[in-house]
């Protein structure tokens, strides 16, 4: 498909697991991409095989700062930027809460302003947490959430919900034209192995022979999309020409329960671990899915990999990346080139 052939378009977060895969995804269109990462969470390994690629180019910064002048040349053309930039697990974004949520307030608004002075074309990545723990199930777009304001989730989940004000008061003006995606649990190749979401947890702890841990009583729910769905989600979505009107939710509808996931996974690894129970986070949600119908009807979108297609996938990487780090683990180190948050 050429969709995207000869867009130049910007990625925020290019480095990071969501990131990289959409930057594959649009040079395989015919994009020429400028990744932009901090590289706090994303990984120098994630894009290493995208060095000598012409078309692409990686820019170090921090969109928290002032975005580099490079990218602010008048010679610099960006017809798309999509924001992904921030940490999206929990044990990452609360380690550091300022700039989480500085990152979807004052970011967000840095990459807003560059949209509208170059006339590109906006793509928000925001989250289901917007949605908190949801007392309406499934989740529409319509839904205004249940969060909690001053916990410590918040600071990511009301620097999402700030972050889409940001965007939509843009549209209402005029100066940008934007889109929103809202992102479910989504799994798959390049997630890191302690970013402690639930997919990577079960699958690393299943092939190290660890006791799998399960937060709450295991009944608790998810829905989980693989990574390639997602990043066409996303390609559909800046690309529809027809009128958006509000967020897109972007996720699979299949919920299944955490404890169930477990079990899944732990068979298909052949892994002996014990699955043992630990207290619920504070505010984690209980139950969690997409009423993806908008997506179906804009965007002629549903996920396609099935999840014992994803699942094969994700733990095959995560083996590999065992291997690798056991038989070359200075080379290993050297790769992942993550700066500490």
């Amino acid at each position: 498909m050429n969709r995207f052939k000869g867009k130049h378009v910007l990625v925020a977060g290019g480095a990071g697991f969501l990131g990289s895969h959409l930057c594959d995804a649009l040079l395989s269109e015919g994009a020429r991409v400028i990744a932009l990462d901090n590289f706090i969470t994303g990984r120098k390994q994630n894009i290493h095989h995208l060095e000598r690629e012409p078309r692409f180019d990686l820019i170090r910064a921090d969109i928290i700062s002032p975005l580099p002048v490079s990218l602010q040349s008048k010679r610099r053309k960006i017809d798309q930027i999509f924001n992904l930039a921030c940490a999206a697990s929990p044990p990452h974004y609360q380690a550091n809460p300022e700039h989480t949520l500085l990152t979807s307030v004052v970011g967000t608004q840095r990459l807003l302003s560059l949209a509208e002075t170059m006339g590109a074309r906006f793509l928000l990545a925001s989250t289901s947490e917007v949605y908190g723990d949801p007392e309406v199930h499934p989740q529409k777009e319509s839904y205004w959430g249940n969060v909690n304001p001053t916990g410590p989730r918040a600071c990511y989940d009301e620097g999402k919900r700030a972050a889409e004000t940001l965007t939509f008061d843009y549209e209402r003006s005029g100066r940008v034209n934007v889109r929103v995606a809202r992102i479910f649990n989504t799994y798959g190749p390049r997630m890191r192995a302690d970013d402690g979401r639930v997919v990577s947890n079960i699958i690393c702890q299943a092939l190290a022979g660890d006791d799998i841990t399960i937060y709450g009583d295991g009944s608790q729910t998810r829905s989980f999309c693989y990574v390639s769905d997602l990043a066409e989600g996303f390609l559909r979505l800046m690309a529809c020409e027809r009128e958006i009107g509000g967020a897109v939710n972007l996720g699979n509808s299949i919920e299944l329960m955490v404890g169930e996931l477990a079990a899944r996974i732990r068979t298909m690894v052949d892994s002996s671990s014990r699955i043992v129970m630990r207290p619920l986070p504070v505010d984690d949600p209980r139950r969690r899915r997409p009423d993806i119908t908008r997506a179906n009807k804009l965007l002629g979108w549903t996920p396609q990999t099935p999840l014992a297609v994803g699942l094969k996938a994700t733990i095959a990487w995560f083996a590999h990346e065992r291997e690798r780090a056991r038989t070359q683990p200075a080379a290993s180190a050297a790769h992942d080139g993550a700066i500490p948050a």
